[in-house]
């Protein structure tokens, strides 16, 4: 089976705010009858910033012709360090596969992609969050565990 990866824009947006839906949901938990819509509203901004700025840049996978799944990478700068000297950082989120196209080789093609264009982009450092169900994927394309690093919880 074919996996076309194409780079969404801002006219895809309704098409980019079902996926990230779909994520939040899954990723958090959070039922189909609670009420998101602040939460989409925020996303829906976020979205229309941030790809204008070419500070995200989002893809869908393509089988058949039928979209089955999403990524997206932040593009962002920190102070240069010497762990990243360029300063600037790629953060790889709402990667998602729907369920009857896992491990079919999808989830793989949108990490290589959105791997391919951080470091295009210049990023020193590129990471991302991962569920238990991803680590494999994640650890199979180069990500190593970050020691360290720690969350405030307010």
């Amino acid at each position: 089976m074919d996996i076309v990866i194409k780079e969404a824009n801002i006219s895809d947006l309704n098409e980019l705010m079902k996926w990230r839906e779909i994520v939040l949901r899954e990723v958090f938990s959070i039922p189909y009858e609670e009420n998101i819509d602040e939460l989409l509203s925020a996303n829906r901004s976020y979205y229309q910033s941030a790809l204008e700025k070419g500070e995200h840049i989002a893809y869908f996978a393509y089988a058949e012709n039928q979209i089955v799944g999403c990524g997206g990478l932040c593009i962002y700068n920190e102070m240069p360090s010497p762990d990243n000297p360029t300063g600037i950082c790629g953060y790889l989120m709402n990667i998602y596969t729907v369920t009857n196209m896992r491990r079919q080789g999808v989830g793989k093609a949108i990490v290589d992609r959105l791997i391919q264009t951080a470091l295009q982009h210049g990023a020193g450092k590129i990471y991302l969050e991962s569920s238990k169900s991803a680590y494999s994927l994640y650890k199979s394309s180069g990500f190593s565990d970050m020691n360290g690093y720690m969350k405030y919880n307010k």
